[in-house]
């Protein structure tokens, strides 16, 4: 007797009900009935205690999972080995697609912070459900576009504090050195407070002649009001100061030696004092050009202390500008003024390896009126690879200009920056992969291969384009952003 055919019977989840009762609250899966989630077939449940480790940075776990119930602990470990959490998974997230999609190793730690309840998939079973479940699919492929979203914004602001990070230093030296300045300044002008407080005390015990007086005041206005005619070299002010400190030495003056540098610095020679020898005897006129000196030398001082501030002033604006440039909305952006703010971070490791910066800034150029987050990125990555690209005394060239683009849908203006450098070049094979990430060309430990991935995806969000040409010797990368988006 042939035996009656069975009807095929559709495998089942290997799961309790409760847990298919929870997996309909799960998001992705809430659009299937009882029979839609026959497509978790072979799924299992996954138990965790408080403080279980789920993952391991590192792993290629090859698994997808759905939180059921508790609360997951996502955690990085840094190169020096602090681990820091970096996001909690509550209750109702799906997870794993990435390291199965991309075939990638887990970046993070998972540990459970209390009693978890998950579903595992195995690989096979995650693609038996993107395959046979299109509502699963759009839902997974939803989450996995708004993951690799904030990924990229992560990845941004990381390679942002990366930069800043190797600026700090530098950073602190440029505002050392004018901030020493300055102290060094106050600290000499108190001094010269004092050398004219005494000297003034001295002028109020003798009776001072009408061409005495009349001589401080016209070496007054000289030295408030005069500049020197010509810039003295170095071997020409040596000469001209050895010159005025023996001519004063046999006048009998207190520290002429001390003197002779600020006088001559305001173009004072021998000649010119003449009159005031005559007008003078002994000790007061040593005491009128110690008062003279003192006077200049104060007035140089609190020059010295306005740059300095001056220089701390710009430092710090540009780091704010740096740091804050297009947060919010859209704005208008000065592209000159973006890529200013950067050289003046950078200008550190210009200087320490002498290298020649020629700067050409269109003049006139319209502002950048677009929603462009990160652009100082670009100037930093480009001006920094250029920088590490070419040898001591090297040559970088830096030129923006406005250019038309007639034959654009519709008409628009192009604002263009060249960075160029004299440096090795890129090889040949290399130019394909530049701009993909990860990839770098500098030594193991120097770059993340992160920074012209980053600026090619700037540019792009900003409507823009980046190209480079290379060969030995020159390298030119040329960015073209539209001035209106």
């Amino acid at each position: 007797m042939t035996p009656t055919a069975q009807p095929a019977t559709s495998p089942q989840p290997t799961l309790s009900a409760e847990t298919l009762s929870g997996l309909h609250k799960v998001p992705i899966l809430s659009s299937l009935d009882d029979a839609g989630l026959r497509c978790l077939a072979g799924a299992v449940e996954r138990r965790l205690e408080p403080g279980e480790l789920l993952l391991a940075q590192g792993d290629a776990p090859r698994k997808f999972y759905i939180l059921l119930s508790g609360s997951l602990r996502v955690s990085q470990v840094s190169p020096e080995g602090h681990e820091q959490t970096v996001h909690v998974m509550e209750e109702g997230i799906a997870f794993g697609e990435i390291t199965l999609l991309a075939n990638m190793a887990s970046s993070v730690n998972m540990r459970a912070m209390s009693a978890c309840m998950l579903v595992e998939l195995s690989e096979e079973i995650f693609w038996s459900l993107i395959t046979s479940c299109p509502q699963v699919r759009q839902a997974i492929l939803s989450n996995l576009a708004m993951r690799l979203a904030k990924m990229q914004s992560v990845s941004f602001q990381q390679e942002k504090m990366a930069t800043l990070g190797t600026m700090a230093a530098g950073l602190m030296h440029e505002l050392n050195n004018p901030g020493a300045a300055a102290l060094r300044a106050a600290s000499q002008l108190r001094e010269n407070l004092m050398r004219l407080h005494e000297l003034a005390a001295r002028f109020t015990r003798i009776e001072l002649t009408p061409p005495q007086k009349e001589c401080i005041l016209d070496l007054q206005q000289y030295a408030l009001h005069t500049q020197p005619k010509v810039t003295l070299s170095s071997l020409e002010q040596a000469d001209a100061e050895e010159a005025l400190s023996e001519w004063m030495e046999r006048a009998h003056i207190d520290d002429a030696w001390k003197l002779a540098p600020t006088l001559v610095s305001i173009g004072i020679d021998a000649q010119t004092l003449e009159c005031a020898r005559s007008s003078f005897d002994g000790q007061i006129f040593s005491d009128a050009l110690n008062w003279l000196e003192a006077l200049v030398s104060s007035q140089q001082l609190v020059s010295t202390i306005e740059e300095s501030i001056s220089r701390v002033t710009e430092l710090v604006q540009a780091v704010k500008s740096y740091a804050y440039e297009g947060r919010g909305q859209k704005q208008a952006i000065d592209v000159n003024h973006s890529i200013h703010a950067t050289l003046v971070i950078l200008a550190h490791k210009l200087r320490e390896k002498q290298i020649g910066l020629e700067k050409s800034f269109g003049a006139n150029l319209p502002p950048l009126a677009a929603n462009c987050q990160n652009l100082n990125q670009v100037w930093t990555n480009l001006l920094d690879n250029a920088i590490d690209a070419v040898g001591p005394g090297g040559r970088i060239k830096l030129k923006t200009w406005a250019e038309d683009v007639a034959d654009a849908e519709p008409a628009r203006t192009d604002i263009c920056i060249l960075v160029e450098d004299n440096g090795a070049g890129i090889p040949t094979e290399c130019q394909a992969h530049i701009f993909d990430p990860f990839f770098t060309t500098k030594p193991a430990g120097i770059g993340t291969g992160l920074g012209l991935g980053i600026v090619f995806r700037i540019v792009e969000q900003c409507g823009g384009s980046i190209r480079f040409t290379s060969i030995p010797g020159s390298t030119e990368f040329l960015v073209r952003l539209p001035a209106q988006k």
